[in-house]
């Protein structure tokens, strides 16, 4: 009776309970889905901060790669476009180009530095949920490529015609501010300047000419040492000390002279005018001017602008051999010459290993070429009629006169020009035979020009007609002389110019009040438009100054 009572009693109490329970499980139905849906708002926004991370991150590397190629090509020394335009190229290709904001170039001779900022707008899908409403991927680059050497070349013309309307003034004044200007902040001694003043010929000096050991034929005057250059030198850009050379002969080739049927005097000055009494002085092809000469690569400003004011007009115009001396005087392969003349005291010691190779990354090699003309075509006396090589004629020595002997004539061989007739014996003006001196060829045309000689001891003698005569003296001329033609001489001057360039030498052309052709020379030869400059009167010193400032914001390092 008992236990069936305690039995009725727990089943009582167990119904409000399992009805407490129930609703109790009721009232957590609403706060778990509460909980779950903040639970899944969270995983879904940090799911599209996610994404909109990985979008933005994607953007900025793509934008970052794309800055960092564009302005390492841009900066590249050897990159001859527009440094922005290369930029916004590589902006554009990559589909990029609104999002570019900036570019910034700084450069000097030596070196070159790109900076370059670009910013692109991803548009968060999720991220304005929680008040980020903008997120843009920002990218920043620079690139720089810099040497710490620069050698230059100033090739100068200094032929006859620059000494016409202050020309040859306004040369001096403006070479000289870039030499002030370039050096003037060159405490590390990282660049030097050479001098090659050109005008018919190249005078290379004594000290060039005592390292050229295989020039021949000296004409034996004082402050002449010129070269007649082989046509093979232009195929290079070296000129080897050990070259087989003719030094240029010291000769008037190219005055006329009276071509009567009578005897003029050499000494008559109606007919020979100028140096020598009967060599004109600008038709010598190697004009003995001591200022005129090759200078050696320099640091100093003072020494540079006295040679500089030395410079001399005079003689006719060979752009080709100016411009291949100046690029043979950088060739690395005058180092071992270098070397010898910095321990001789010709040079100074700081520019020990220049010539630097035209590959080294840290020297640059520029070229300045300057001409007021054209080419003039070059004539060089032949090997057979120079030097200390005895010719057929005699002088005098007891009254200056001149004879002749022309072996291939029948009977009496010796003319004698004052006297207009063949004789038995050579002149003397005395019964002593001894008293006359054959001369070399150097003798004869320190005092008579070449067509003198041509017409009063050949054409005269040789010819009995006019005719007969005309043709001989054209013969001889032809003998004694060779021309090299305008158009050899800028066929030349391009292909030296085009190896310069190859080798990455950068050339800056002036035309300085030249004439058509010779504009179009030197800009064919400059390494670009850009390089180029027309010039006229002061002009000139604006083309030295647009060449200079980029020099005078060098900033070299060791």
């Amino acid at each position: 009776m008992f236990m069936a009572n305690v039995g009725n009693q727990d089943c009582g109490q167990t119904k409000p309970r399992v009805a407490v329970l129930k609703r109790f499980w009721a009232a957590q139905d609403g706060s778990l889905t509460i909980l779950a849906l903040t639970l899944f708002l969270l995983m879904v926004m940090m799911g599209g901060l996610a994404v909109d991370l990985m979008r933005y991150e994607q953007t900025r590397t793509t934008l970052q790669n794309t800055l960092d190629r564009a302005t390492l090509a841009s900066a590249a020394l050897t990159q001859t476009l527009d440094p922005k335009t290369v930029v916004a190229d590589y902006f554009t290709k990559a589909g990029m180009d609104k999002y570019l904001k900036r570019v910034i170039v700084s450069e000097g001779m030596n070196f070159r530095n790109v900076t370059a900022d670009a910013a692109a707008a991803t548009d968060p899908y999720f991220l304005h949920l929680i008040g980020q409403d903008k997120l843009d991927a920002l990218g920043h680059s620079m690139a720089e490529q810099r040497v710490t050497n620069v050698e230059i070349m100033l090739v100068l013309d200094v032929s006859g015609s620059m000494a016409s309307n202050s020309k040859l003034v306004n040369l001096k004044t403006a070479a000289n501010e870039f030499v002030d200007t370039v050096l003037s902040s060159d405490a590390e001694h990282k660049i030097s300047i050479g001098l090659v003043p050109f005008n018919g010929q190249v005078n290379i000096g004594p000290d060039l000419r005592a390292k050229y050991t295989g020039l021949t034929d000296d004409p034996g005057v004082t402050n002449v040492q010129c070269v007649d250059m082989p046509s093979t030198v232009y195929n290079a850009t070296a000129l080897p000390t050990n070259t087989a050379m003719s030094m240029t002969a010291h000769a008037d080739t190219y005055s006329g002279t009276n071509q009567t049927n009578a005897w003029v005097a050499y000494t008559d000055t109606n007919y020979a005018i100028g140096y020598h009494v009967t060599n004109n002085a600008g038709n010598v092809w190697c004009p003995p001017i001591a200022g005129n000469i090759i200078r050696l690569p320099a640091e100093t400003i003072s020494t540079l602008q006295t040679q500089i004011n030395g410079l001399s007009a005079i003689g006719a115009t060979s752009i080709n051999a100016g411009l291949k001396w100046g690029l043979a005087l950088m060739d690395p392969s005058a180092a071992p010459m270098y070397t010898q003349l910095i321990g001789a005291g010709k040079m100074a010691v700081t520019l020990s290993g220049r010539p630097y190779s035209f590959t080294d990354p840290e020297a640059m090699k520029v070229i300045v070429l300057m001409t007021d003309g054209e080419h003039f075509a070059e004539e060089r006396v032949n090997a057979a009629y120079k030097g200390a090589t005895l010719s057929p004629i005699w002088k005098s020595n007891v009254d200056g006169n001149y004879s002749i002997q022309h072996t291939g004539v029948s009977g009496n061989q010796w003319w004698v020009p004052h006297l207009s007739r063949f004789q038995a014996v050579k002149w003397t003006n005395s019964s002593n035979t001894l008293t006359a001196t054959q001369q070399s060829w150097q003798q004869v045309w320190s005092s008579m020009r070449l067509s003198y000689v041509a017409w009063q001891f050949y054409a005269r003698a040789l010819g009995s007609t006019s005719s007969a005569r005309n043709i001989e003296y054209a013969n001889r001329m032809a003998a004694m002389r060779t021309q090299t033609p305008t158009t050899t001489m800028d066929s030349q001057l391009q292909q030296i110019c085009g190896l310069a360039k190859g080798q990455g030498v950068i050339v800056y052309g002036i035309a300085f009040e030249a004439p058509t052709n010779g504009q179009t020379q030197i800009r064919n030869c400059s390494t670009s438009a850009a390089h180029y400059f027309n010039a006229s009167g002061l002009q000139i010193r604006t083309a030295f100054r647009a060449i200079a400032s980029n020099i005078s914001q060098l900033r070299l390092t060791q």
